[in-house]
């Protein structure tokens, strides 16, 4: 295919980097181009998504505290004792105005409302999520993915900007974090897409493992940028986080190169490491060189519910992000309210613990798809993980207020048990099945198997939260339970799957071992 037919498709910044350059990048070039800019991406979205559960208890009335003196780690302390955060100024609260809670989230249900602005955003992402990934198989990915950053971006601002025009309407937070959830439904299987088509799938699993770090990275800038800020006013912890998503879209408008046959590359030439089979993008038909983003077909969600493992995964799924994401809205809050040490925690000290949650996501995340690619078995990896997380889960529990250092290693630990296969399933698993054998010519389904995977997760993931919001009132018990069982049926869900690699596995060795045993000079007659 001649470049000619693909400027049409070109990212404008590339264009000029291609005409500053005098000469265009390799292949390998433009793949730590997508890298670079589909990761900055996706931590735009999950650093969006974090302010909420920074802001849970300024919002919340049950905590007064001083937001005038304080520097985020990791410039400041990480742990600031609540009393020493107490205002000991004689200023009354309402001088302040900060530190009365904001209504309507400052009443006795306060904390339902909260897991309902939670469920709000989780909800329509999760419906969202179906509809964005049939679109995402049929239009641009790249305007389609900067549209959704953007307008996500405008809806995150705007919730802040309650703050600022003094708005104390339930229904405007709502509707806010509604439309926000919609918008953001088009990023993960978008760039999950993106990635599928420039990489194959040897080493997939560490690769993405790798790149998947971008939810962790979010989560921890979300984080700290809502906790510098906190002290203006709890707004600008939304503002600034919109901002950053709205710029991050700006770069995928220039920069990212959906498909290789955009930039005028056709993945059919890769070569095989010696005693590997090459990988399936590498046989993209003749047929299909001319293709770019724009005129590809897609199947649809109920042809793609029958492609070979994705319900099983779909459904381990939502149980996974049900744990995930009660710890990434709630673990900010949980912190606050737990004595550590005998001794309570600032808001904004709790908010810079928990990223170490993510920290030991990261690490999970990458341990996950590395083992999987090793085992060559994405299920027992993901299953064991699970299950290993239940009594990571039931340490932190019981053993994580006696000191802070036991608090932060049992946190990480439980985020490289709970993140890695929620990372490996979203990843290396979606892109496996959305490239499956059964999908013949130009019938891809990337976006389409990505999108039913997560959105069924996100079901899960915004059903956590809002039990989370009325458990935690019959005490903090009960949500760890919950999380234990969460994590339980997660596993169990792909012991089907399972059992299923573990027979091939042993079908492939009894094959090795039969013809290691079989004469050279043997009569094939006989």
């Amino acid at each position: 295919m001649s470049r000619e037919t693909t400027m049409g498709k070109n990212p404008p910044g590339i264009l000029l980097i291609r005409s500053i350059r005098g000469k265009d990048w390799t292949i390998n070039g433009y793949r730590y181009v997508v890298l670079l800019v589909t990761f900055i991406a996706y931590t735009a979205y999950h650093a969006s998504r974090k302010p909420s559960s920074i802001v849970k208890s300024v919002l919340d009335p049950g905590q007064k505290v001083n937001l005038t003196e304080f520097r985020p780690w990791p410039i400041g302390d990480v742990f600031i004792a609540r009393e020493a955060m107490m205002i000991n100024n004689g200023i009354e609260d309402d001088e302040l105005g900060k530190n009365k809670g904001w209504a309507p989230f400052n009443g006795k249900d306060g904390t339902s409302k909260l897991g309902a602005i939670d469920l709000a955003f989780l909800g329509s992402y999760a419906m969202g999520m179906y509809v964005a990934g049939h679109l995402g198989d049929k239009l641009d990915l790249r305007l389609f993915l900067t549209t959704g950053m953007v307008g996500s971006g405008i809806f995150v601002g705007l919730f802040g900007m309650g703050y600022l025009w003094d708005i104390h309407n339930f229904t405007f937070y709502l509707a806010m974090q509604m439309v926000a959830g919609l918008f953001q439904a088009t990023g993960w299987p978008s760039v999950v897409a993106v990635i599928g088509n420039w990489f194959g799938k040897r080493k997939r699993g560490l690769i993405m493992g790798v790149w998947n770090a971008h939810t962790s990275v979010g989560n921890i800038t979300g984080s700290l940028i809502a906790a510098a800020v906190l002290q203006y006013g709890w707004g600008w912890s939304f503002i600034l986080p919109g901002a950053f998503i709205v710029i991050s879209g700006i770069i995928v408008y220039l920069f990212l190169a959906a498909y290789p046959e955009d930039v005028g590359f056709s993945i059919t030439n890769e070569k095989a490491e010696p005693g590997l089979p090459q990988d399936e993008e590498a046989h993209i038909p003749n047929e299909n060189k001319g293709r770019t983003s724009g005129n590809r077909r897609s199947i649809g969600l109920l042809e793609a519910c029958f492609i070979p493992g994705v319900i099983p995964f779909a459904l381990c799924l939502f149980f996974a992000k049900l744990v995930a994401y009660t710890f990434l809205y709630w673990l900010p809050y949980y912190l606050s309210q737990t004595a550590i040490e005998g001794e309570y925690m600032s808001v904004k000290s709790a908010g810079n613990l928990s990223t170490l949650f993510d920290v030991g996501g990261i690490v999970g995340g990458v341990l996950a798809g590395h083992i999987s690619d090793k085992l060559k078995a994405r299920a027992t990896t993901a299953a064991s993980f699970m299950y290993t997380a239940i009594p990571a889960i039931l340490l932190y529990r019981k053993y994580g207020s006696i000191s802070k250092v036991s608090n932060a290693v049992l946190m990480m630990i439980a985020g490289l048990l709970v993140n890695g296969p929620y990372a490996l399933i979203t990843t290396a698993v979606s892109a496996d099945l959305g490239t499956h054998a059964s999908l013949k010519g130009d019938s891809r389904a990337l976006a389409t198997v990505t999108a039913i995977i997560d959105g069924t997760g996100s079901i899960g993931a915004a059903l956590g939260p809002l039990l989370t919001g009325f458990l935690s009132s019959k005490g903090w018990d009960t949500v760890f339970y919950m999380l234990i069982g969460g994590a339980f049926a997660a596993g169990l869900l792909l012991t089907h799957l399972v059992i299923a690699e573990f027979k091939e596995k042993l079908s492939k060795q009894n094959n090795l071992e039969g013809a290691e045993s079989q004469p050279l000079l043997s009569d094939p007659r006989e």
